[in-house]
């Protein structure tokens, strides 16, 4: 690195004494000094010239330095009005089973749920409990409000049936409602429940976007649903889907809620003027509340509702989803799957690192430099450096990493070449 050099003496200006001569023989007087006048144009314009080549270097050095600390600075500051964009919103929809996959087309029970656990909820995964990666994607519950279909084996009004019923309404209904309240049959003391695992919806289930494939139940049914006698025997598949693209939510305690109805998202509601209802949903609660009624009625449940019979009804909505899968849909000449999408809303911040054709073109990489000079290991870099940038680091004042940014592959960099890489934070 060049010194800064400073002109140790200025220049003096004046008149300058002239030096006496002898004058005359046999005499030792000398004639009067003389002053001389220096042109003062003449003294300005060296100064001038002086100070002009002064700063010619100042301005060097100091291009130089700066060139130096740009090459090889290791960090950069955002300029946070212009670089940092915060507050950017967008919803974000994937599909809600695992692997964000949007159609369930197997379905397993696992015998790791207790006999005690069975009672009140079926757990439904998509694979065999046995094989790795097989998980819970959603769970099915019956609810009675007076306790019928199960039996309370001697707890007093402690029944499976009538605790899902009381726990749904507590969640889902306005203090003030006793029973869910359909448009398929009005009020009800019975209902299905399709509950969605919290880790696969998000925020929501996206409203629009999911269908249930129900299957038409066979004529004799046992009255405990995990008897051997509990199938499916017609090639009947109804599809149910929400009602809202032809009608808006109604809101109350528990958030937006649509009706179920039967359809597909393909097609719609089915007979949008007159449709058949089979109960509702609760996106925000990734909660179905299906009409038990409305499912004896069109698909042949032949809910069990006596007094103290344990009826398991949870196992008869999975045996009919799940007995869905077997029938080839016409419309897409695949099985029939439970389609559904989660729905969540992002908040993003975005950084923008904006490096000039002078920024970062040496590397702190030990590979870089050769001897104990430090001299560029690569000849050909010499005079025209290259580096390859592959990671964006954001830290904080005390330059502590906070996040890394990868980049799909290396980005050549040099000092004939700029870029602008766009960090997207997701909160």
């Amino acid at each position: 690195m060049k010194t800064i050099k400073y002109l140790k003496q200025q220049p003096k200006l004046g008149i300058v004494p002239v030096g006496r001569a002898a004058a005359g023989v046999g005499g030792n007087t000398s004639p009067a000094a003389q002053p001389v006048n220096i042109d003062a144009n003449q003294v300005n314009q060296q100064v001038q010239q002086l100070a002009q080549q002064l700063a010619t270097e100042m301005v060097a050095e100091q291009q130089q330095i700066s060139l130096l600390r740009s090459s090889g600075r290791t960090f950069t500051r955002f300029d946070m009005n212009a670089d940092v964009v915060k507050g950017q919103a967008e919803t974000v929809t994937a599909g809600l089973w695992s692997g964000n996959v949007a159609s369930l087309t197997t379905y397993f029970t696992s015998s790791t749920q207790t006999e005690s656990q069975r009672r009140y909820y079926v757990d439904i995964l998509d694979g065999n409990p046995s094989t790795d990666g097989s998980a819970v994607q959603f769970a099915a519950a019956y609810g009675n409000a007076l306790g019928s279909g199960s039996n309370s084996q001697g707890q007093l009004n402690d029944s499976p049936s009538k605790a899902i019923y009381s726990q749904y309404r507590q969640l889902l209904l306005n203090p003030t409602d006793s029973r869910f309240t359909t448009a398929g049959s009005g009020s009800t003391d019975s209902i299905y429940v399709v509950n969605f695992k919290r880790n696969r919806l998000k925020e929501r289930l996206d409203a629009g976007n999911f269908e249930l494939p129900l299957r038409y139940m066979s004529a004799s049914l046992d009255t405990n649903a995990t008897g051997s006698n509990v199938a499916v025997s017609s090639s009947v598949v109804v599809s149910l889907i929400d009602d809202s693209s032809v009608a808006s939510a109604t809101v109350g305690d528990s958030g937006r809620v649509y009706n179920i109805v039967s359809g597909s998202i393909d097609g719609g509601v089915y007979n949008s003027t007159s449709p058949i209802y089979y109960g509702l949903v609760y996106p925000d609660f990734g909660t179905m509340i299906l009409d038990g009624k409305m499912l004896d009625q069109q698909l042949n449940y032949q809910t069990n509702t006596g007094s103290s019979s344990e009826g398991n009804n949870h196992f008869r909505l999975f045996h009919s989803v799940s007995g869905s899968s077997l029938i080839t849909n016409p419309a897409t000449t695949d099985p029939y799957g439970f389609l559904a999408r989660n729905s969540e809303k992002v908040t993003s911040t975005h950084y923008f690192v904006r490096i000039k054709n002078g920024d970062y073109n040496f590397s702190n990489n030990p590979s870089y430099i050769t001897g104990s000079d430090g001299q560029i290991a690569q000849t050909t870099f010499v005079g025209d450096p290259k580096t390859y940038i592959t990671t964006v680091g954001l830290y904080n004042d005390s330059q502590e990493l906070l996040a890394v940014s990868k980049l799909s592959k290396p980005l050549l960099k040099s000092f004939q070449s700029e870029a602008l890489i766009r960090v997207k934070l997701d909160f």
